[in-house]
């Protein structure tokens, strides 16, 4: 598999551990803002809110882009997301934070799937397809619980770095390692 496929798969990685691990730190969260649980948990639906419509915008806004130059658009909306997350000094702006991040998410799997794709063979296509995939599941089988470990250890915010962080060494990967390709016709 070409090595552009671990980089979309680390992007992947990123993108799933922020979409879930917050479920295991509501609690410190919600402690920490002075809220209750229940209220700590719209962080996770504006999560999901934003990616329901920010897939749909985004994509369409990016249709014509170079795929490469998309990818890391959003990889940088990722990190600008997680990075106001760890800095927040509010609930709201902690849900802002996570909008934000939130926003890549259908467009870079979207985007990610079709360059995946075109990295191999019409064979090969399917698996680099789950390669790039297999970057959210691992964020669900070991990203996640190692995140909420940190958070729980190290406070919540020590987790928001730690992704931030993924997203810079992901945002590396595609850069250097994702081949430009042009941009879509109409």
């Amino acid at each position: 598999m070409p090595a552009a496929l671990y980089a979309l798969a680390l992007g992947g990685f990123g993108i799933g551990l922020t979409e879930f691990v917050i479920m295991g730190l509501l609690p410190e969260v919600a402690a920490d803002f002075g809220v209750t649980d229940t209220t700590a948990g719209y962080l996770i639906s504006g999560y999901a809110l934003s990616v329901a419509v920010g897939g749909i915008i985004l994509t369409v806004a990016l249709r014509r882009m170079e795929r490469r130059t998309a990818l890391l658009g959003l990889i940088v909306l990722f990190i600008v997301g997680n990075m106001m997350s760890a800095l927040a000094p509010t609930y709201g702006l902690m849900l802002a934070g996570r909008v934000v991040a939130a926003l890549c998410h259908g467009a870079f799997f979207g985007i990610g799937a079709v360059v995946a794709a075109d990295l191999v063979t019409p064979a090969r296509r399917a698996g680099a397809i789950s390669m790039m995939f297999a970057g959210l599941t691992v964020a669900n089988v070991a990203g996640v619980p190692l995140g909420t470990f940190i958070g729980q250890a190290f406070g919540w915010r020590a987790t928001f770095w730690a992704i931030t962080a993924v997203g810079l060494v992901a945002f590396a990967a595609i850069a250097a390692l994702v081949p430009a390709s042009p941009a879509p016709s109409a």
